[in-house]
């Protein structure tokens, strides 16, 4: 199962985690995997790329294990209000995208959101 814990600061969305195998397929042909993957890839570079954001990723590659966090979706951080709520409006996405999946791969996937500060 993957679990994904999304990480708020008085309600913005500013980074994730992502850990563990779907087990949804076989390794190499896991399409749930491929999706989480393609998502997360497209949110990373919509961010760094469309709003010039630094974005702070760490990804493992024997477990896959995936950290991200972007200080641009917080207000102290981000002076540009419109480029802040952008960023966090992005990650905000990407969760209710996770959360419809789930509907469907309950047994793969877990979602969560954990309220702290950056």
């Amino acid at each position: 199962m993957t679990t994904i814990t999304f990480y708020k600061s008085n309600g913005f969305y500013y980074g994730f985690e992502e850990k563990g195998h779907t087990g949804y397929g076989e390794s190499g042909n896991d399409i749930l995997c491929a999706a989480l993957s393609s998502m997360t890839m497209f949110l990373i570079n919509a961010i760094e790329v469309s709003y010039a954001c630094d974005v702070n990723y760490q990804i493992d590659e024997e477990t896959t294990d995936i950290r991200v966090t972007v200080k641009s979706a917080l207000p102290k951080y981000e002076k540009d209000e419109k480029k802040q709520f952008a960023v966090s409006g992005l990650i905000q996405a990407y969760f209710f995208q996770l959360m419809d999946l789930v509907e469907d791969y309950y047994d793969f996937l877990d979602v969560k959101e954990l309220e702290r500060d950056l």
